[in-house]
């Protein structure tokens, strides 16, 4: 399997995943990138993969059905321009596409039709493999446009239990400006100050930060370490309950909305 990371717009990924022969990509917002990578590569396109209904991650979906109507599109997503072109998935439901089994997991928060996508380690993947959309990111997590702190950190708990070798692929290059926040809330965090001078160099030349893997995620990223001392010592400093993680998550993503 061959894993690339499409650029679009400012800072979104579209994931491309292929066999050589046939693709599935992630979150089209723009066709142009992903009918370009498919001419270049000589891909027939298999199916299209949809986590949520923002526009940056739909926008190419009707385009890529039209050119390839035997793809099919897959998601919980709902909204404009998507009604029946978007199959509707179930939690739990594990759908077959490119030779793997994925999963679908609910995620809401972000958004409260927001799904992720995994394949544990099967056939001709060396690792597990996410694709969490605006859930996870590295070093951060999504903004609450639609669901409650609570939902969010449901999702985000169900997500630290996969495997820790998964790879989690984002759909946003945000790790540079979350890495700073995560310093601000965990500064005395080892794992953390090396993350990030790896993803500094990363960037300095102009190469992805992602895949992240979800063991560093574990040690690294303050909204998946609501429990940890340092985390919750924060959060409590802008009004968490030092006992309740919902609301140290809760009082973590209200600093983080206003960060800078």
């Amino acid at each position: 399997m061959n894993l690339l990371a499409l650029p679009a717009f400012d800072d979104n990924y579209i994931w491309l995943l292929h066999d050589g022969a046939r693709a599935l990509v992630v979150d089209p917002g723009d066709a142009v990138a992903v009918l370009d990578a498919l001419d270049r590569l000589g891909l027939d396109l298999a199916a299209i993969l949809v986590t949520h209904h923002h526009g940056d991650h739909t926008g190419g979906v009707a385009d890529l059905l039209d050119r390839f109507p035997a793809a099919r599109a897959l998601g919980t997503a709902r909204g404009e321009g998507l009604s029946g072109r978007v199959q509707a998935v179930q939690d739990g439901e594990r759908l077959e596409q490119l030779g793997l089994v994925w999963q679908v997991m609910v995620t809401p928060g972000h958004t409260l039709d927001h799904c992720v996508f995994f394949a544990d380690r099967q056939g001709a993947l060396d690792a597990p493999l996410l694709f969490s959309g605006d859930t996870l990111f590295s070093a951060g997590c999504g903004r609450l446009f639609e669901g409650s702190p609570q939902q969010m950190a449901d999702s985000l708990q169900r997500l630290a239990a996969l495997p820790v070798d998964t790879q989690v692929c984002c759909a946003h290059e945000y790790t540079l400006a979350n890495l700073r926040f995560a310093m601000a809330a965990d500064p005395d965090n080892a794992p953390l100050a090396a993350y990030q001078q790896r993803c500094a160099g990363l960037r300095a030349e102009h190469r992805p930060t992602l895949p992240a893997r979800l063991g560093v995620e574990l040690l690294i990223n303050p909204f998946l370490r609501c429990t940890e001392p340092a985390v919750v010592r924060s959060a409590q400093a802008r009004g968490a309950d030092p006992s309740d993680p919902v609301s140290v998550f809760a009082a973590l993503r209200q600093w983080k909305n206003e960060f800078r």
